[in-house]
């Protein structure tokens, strides 16, 4: 099966207007409902790791929960979860950060990952790559390192991909779209 960028972009559904007005979000819901192309993009993502060297595979609340357990299943690696604030039940870390809505909080467990440890965060898009930014120092806090962080869409003018290249996190992205793109 040959990726098609078109096809992808084809089955993520534009919501104008939401969750605020101007924001136009990107929902993967139509691409997770086609079995053709859920398995198009995780064979995907798996052809880019299956050889790579990390350890765990670490998934974004919510949405990157979908893609992240799919690929620890694919790839046999172990899961981490990456949750918003008050949903985890043992020892946490916390890390705040801005999203482009407001300030949030994200939780992982605290004896998640050991020193020497190699992630692999997946989430379903980078915006402004705060989420992402906050679970690589959720990371390294516990003494491991990232080793990318990949997502199905990029929104490259809100610079989230460019602020995680220039903390030396790489990043790989399926497809991306413009912001005025419908």
């Amino acid at each position: 099966m040959v990726f098609d960028s078109f096809d992808i972009k084809s089955l993520i559904r534009p919501v104008i207007d939401f969750p605020k007005p101007g924001v136009i979000f990107r929902d993967i819901t139509p691409l997770f409902q086609s079995p053709t192309a859920l398995r198009l993009v995780m064979d995907s993502f798996a052809h880019r790791y299956v050889e790579a060297e990390f350890t765990h595979i670490g998934a974004m609340d919510a949405r990157g929960f979908l893609i992240g357990s799919i690929l620890a299943y694919q790839l046999n690696k172990p899961l981490v979860l990456f949750r918003k604030q008050g949903k985890l039940p043992a020892d946490v870390l916390a890390e705040g950060y801005q999203t482009e809505y407001g300030e949030a909080f994200l939780e992982v467990h605290a004896d998640s990952l050991c020193e020497g440890d190699s992630v692999v965060m997946f989430d379903d898009l980078i915006a402004t790559g705060g989420t992402l930014i906050a679970a690589a120092n959720l990371i390294r806090r516990m003494g491991a390192k990232v080793h990318e962080a990949a997502a199905i869409i990029d929104l490259p003018e809100l610079l989230g991909s460019q602020r995680l290249e220039d903390i030396g996190i790489p990043t790989f992205c399926l497809t991306q779209f413009s912001l005025s793109e419908k």
